[in-house]
């Protein structure tokens, strides 16, 4: 006679039913295995407080608080609880790029209450998959529910929290109160069968249904603004995609999707939901490819896209967000940045045979020769490596040039943080070329009178430099003379070629001033220009019309252009940036010019 079997930990069941969940799904369906915290201080570690469960998208894992199961009283509910978490990995929001563009959209319905935008995003897209589960899967999606309810009071006031119930009695067709909703109003109870409705419509292009599911709750968020909604507890233990978005890069963020922008629908109004189709006088002729064209070609600007980000639990400084913009902006205009052609290659050549000691490199053994010599190696004494010696090769070598970039942050330049700086743009896009191709770049920041900050020389770090691209002092105007001066000083002829950037508007002509020790800031820039041995170039926020204009800072600028030598545009718009990056390759270097994709900005 054999004793009973000793009955599974509550861990060991929830575990044995992940493959469960996983098959509700599909059979092909792969994650890694849960995190199941035993304790809510661990689940804490792992940044799970408020709810019970949670997903991040950046590693594609499921986090579970099994103290909170149990507290909740859920224990049973594991293969429903973990097969809803694997649903935001598979069906909604599925990946980081849908789970930003999700959250864009539900900002859109949400004028004046954006901040409640994560937690919409959440509700909706676990309408979605509590539903597909509930119906086709045959889980007990309900029963959750009503453990949640199972102690409260019964809900007899409109809010997000009782129309997100009988959104579920009306998708599941339970009995009214079900799930302890008592409200006795039509209005919201036409609501919760729109919000049904909107779940069973847009089940497979859940993205549009977004915005029409914010515009859905919006009087109740604002009633809950007003008055501090009771059932806020059970809302926050349902969210689990609050801090998905969490570590992970975004792409594809900075422009808006070609129907974003067109003016969204409140459900009531969407005859897709309601079945009532528009009267033919209110139905617009224009076809509907034309009406979603102001969506197209548009991009965010950058305090937008650090809403979005911050809306989907990244944890970044407005610094970081720009420096992110910035990057992913300039990404399809890069050009391969021009390299100088160095009078011939050198290629090694063997020459003979040294012994190789202890401390040089492990891979320079020739193990060969060193066991030819002694089948028995000791190190310093019978292993050998090559020697090399250099030689002349047949083709010439190219040698990248080094970037020497000055930014003006003064109070006439934007704010590259909050709008679209054309100016920053132009420099990242000139810097990131000049990595790709394998330069050094050294950028500064300047603004007033000792407001200057720079790279620590020159560096081939993206976000140093973009740090110092997208940074912002709105000072007054005075150019770093001595930080020119420093640089180029103490140049000499086997330094790399490199060229002087400038990014400014008519303040740059302080370049020209006295420096500190009473030195001519033309013979500063001259010296410059000489040791650089690549020239300069001058992006400049100035009208087209400065060429002919009698102002100081215009004569000035036709003396250094006629007289140094340093090349002048003016930059207003993408346009004119891809124009000038185009011509900075050409012009100096002798390249092609690279055809760059058409420009997606809007015109200031």
């Amino acid at each position: 006679m054999t004793g009973s079997a000793k009955p599974l930990s509550l861990l060991e069941r929830w575990q044995s039913a992940w493959p469960q969940a996983l098959a509700v799904w599909s059979q092909f369906t792969r994650l890694s295995d849960p995190n199941l915290c035993q304790s809510s201080v661990t689940a804490a570690k792992e940044g799970l407080t408020s709810s019970f469960a949670m997903i991040r998208l950046s590693d594609q894992s499921v986090v579970v608080d099994l103290e909170g199961i149990e507290r909740l009283k859920l224990e049973d509910y594991a293969v429903e609880v973990l097969a809803h978490e694997i649903g935001h990995h598979v069906l909604a929001p599925a990946n980081a790029s849908d789970h930003y563009r999700l959250l864009a959209r539900i900002r859109q319905g949400l004028p004046t209450l954006e901040q409640h935008a994560p937690m919409v995003a959440n509700l909706y897209t676990d309408l979605l998959i509590n539903d597909r589960l509930q119906r086709q899967s045959g889980l007990r999606m309900h029963a959750i529910y009503q453990r949640l309810v199972d102690h409260d009071d019964p809900i007899r006031k409109p809010g997000v929290w009782a129309l997100y119930l009988r959104i579920y009695e009306v998708l599941w067709q339970l009995d009214r109160g079900a799930l302890g909703v008592m409200v006795e109003n039509s209005l919201f109870n036409t609501h919760a069968w729109l919000g049904a409705r909107l779940v069973r419509v847009y089940a497979n292009d859940w993205l549009t249904g977004g915005a029409r599911f914010a515009a859905l709750l919006l009087p109740y968020l604002h009633a809950a603004e007003q008055e501090k909604e009771a059932q806020e507890k059970a809302l926050q233990q349902l969210m689990d995609t609050q801090s998905a978005g969490q570590d992970c890069e975004p792409t594809g963020l900075i422009d808006f999707d070609d129907d974003e922008k067109v003016p969204q629908l409140h459900p009531s109004e969407d005859p897709l939901i309601t079945g009532i189709e528009p009267d033919e006088e209110a139905a617009s002729d224009t076809p509907r490819d034309e009406q979603i064209i102001p969506g197209r070609g548009q991009r965010r600007e950058p305090f937008e896209y650090g809403e979005i980000l911050r809306a989907a639990g990244l944890k970044l400084t407005d610094h970081e967000l720009a420096v992110r913009y910035y990057r992913e902006a300039a990404l399809p205009y890069l050009i391969p940045f021009p390299k100088r052609a160095a009078p011939q290659t050198l290629e090694p050549l063997m020459e003979g045979l040294d012994v190789w000691e202890m401390g040089d490199a492990l891979d320079e053994i020739d193990w060969l020769q060193s066991l030819s010599y002694s089948p028995q190696p000791v190190p310093g004494i019978t292993t050998l490596k090559r020697r090399y010696g250099m030689v002349a090769g047949a083709e010439p070598a190219t040698r990248p040039v080094d970037l020497d970039i000055y930014v003006d942050s003064s109070g006439s330049m934007p704010t590259p943080q909050q709008r679209i700086s054309y100016m920053a743009l132009a420099g990242a896009v000139i810097c990131l070329s000049a990595l790709r191709s394998g330069a050094r770049v050294q950028a500064t920041l300047w603004s007033g009178k000792h407001q200057c900050i720079s790279t620590t020389g020159f560096v081939r770090d993206e976000d140093s430099i973009l740090s110092i691209l997208t940074g912002h002092f709105g000072g007054a105007t005075a150019f770093p003379i001595h930080k020119l001066r420093d640089t180029f000083a103490q140049r000499d002829v086997q330094d790399r070629d490199c060229h002087i950037l400038h990014i400014s508007d008519d303040g740059i002509t302080t370049m020209f001033d006295q420096d500190e020790r009473g030195n001519s800031g033309w013979d500063i820039a001259a010296m410059a220009l000489e040791k650089g041995r690549a020239g300069g170039t001058m992006a400049l926020n100035l009208y087209r019309e400065w060429t002919t204009q009698n102002a100081t800072y215009a004569n000035d600028l036709r003396k250094a252009r006629d007289q140094q030598g340093w090349e002048i545009y003016a930059v207003t718009d993408l346009a004119q940036l891809l124009e000038f990056a185009r011509e900075f390759s050409h012009r100096h270097y002798g390249q092609r010019s690279v055809t760059l994709p058409s420009a997606k900005f809007n015109a200031e």
